[in-house]
């Protein structure tokens, strides 16, 4: 591993832990002249920004379109950067292939991989089932979050799940209500839950939101029984259902960055802040390199 390398996974480290997404980008193949070679490594941002090296220019372009793409869908991709006239690859499901004319020769295969923060569940209160939810969870991929005393701020929470058996729970559900939470789960009887929740006092769209009694009906009596029928109904709210955390705040949402075809070889272009740029007669142009824009303002 290069020193550029072991930068790149610290960096993904620190990332995760501070559950950004962003696109972890590995070169796997690369074929002369390039500047890149394979184990080369970069993270893309859902602002476009590129942390790392995986290649000139003209290549780090078409990484970026095809980066935030996967963004975008969540998927991998195996994204093969060609130049103009060459041999292309067949068809093949999870690759795509780009043909960049700006690139002096050369051909890079590169993985991309999105990484986006784990869904976080946090379990109010300290019982047996309390316990058991934390752990299957971890084991489900979900971040776990458990606070016994129910003083909480849950802003990023992609669901609540109060098992803390009659302390302090329609706190706990409004808090979790007033934060935008799309799932709460409440542990409850049928009918000591269905007490709680008429205490509150819900309108229709919150109603939905609290999930009382939590859980599947699987006959479940053991607390990693019950844990498990919960998490079950949770799964399937995330997966067929859509659930995610709320949205943060304006100001900490990665603004989208803005695209555009560059006039002359008719590249997808992510404009950045050093993205090639010429403005004339009122219309902002943006290129891929500054040979396509040096073309350009020699025909205006």
């Amino acid at each position: 591993m290069t020193a550029q390398s072991r930068r790149v996974a610290a960096r993904i480290s620190e990332l995760i832990d501070q559950r950004r997404p962003f696109v972890q980008a590995t070169v796997v193949r690369a074929q002369c002249p390039t500047s890149a070679r394979p184990g080369d490594a970069a993270v893309v941002f859902a602002d476009g920004s590129i942390e790392g090296f995986v290649g000139g220019q003209c290549a780090e372009g078409s990484v970026r379109v095809a980066a935030l793409d996967a963004l975008e869908q969540g998927e991998s991709v195996l994204l093969r950067v060609l130049p103009e006239d060459s041999e292309a690859f067949p068809p093949s499901p999870g690759a795509i292939s780009v043909v960049n004319p700006c690139l002096s020769g050369g051909a890079l295969e590169i993985y991309l991989e999105p990484k986006l923060p784990a869904p976080e569940l946090v379990v109010v209160g300290r019982t047996p089932i309390a316990d058991a939810l934390v752990d299957f969870g971890q084991h489900l991929g979900f971040a776990m979050t458990a606070d016994p005393e129910a003083d909480i701020d849950p802003v990023t929470a992609t669901a609540v799940l109060v098992a803390s058996h009659g302390r302090g729970e329609e706190e706990t559900i409004r808090r979790a209500l007033d934060a935008g939470v799309g799932f709460i789960g409440l542990v409850a009887s049928t009918t000591r839950g269905a007490a709680v929740v008429e205490s509150l006092d819900l309108n229709d769209d919150e109603r939905r939101v609290v999930h009382s009694p939590v859980g599947f009906h699987i006959g479940a009596k053991t607390a990693e029984e019950i844990a498990l029928s919960i998490l079950a109904e949770v799964v399937r709210s995330v997966r067929l259902d859509g659930l995610v955390a709320p949205k943060p705040a304006n100001d900490e949402v990665e603004a989208k960055p803005i695209e555009a075809i560059d006039p002359i070889c008719g590249m997808t272009v992510v404009v950045q802040r050093d993205t090639p740029h010429l403005r004339h007669d009122g219309v902002d142009y943006w290129y891929c390199n500054p040979g396509c824009r040096s073309r350009h303002q020699g025909e205006l």
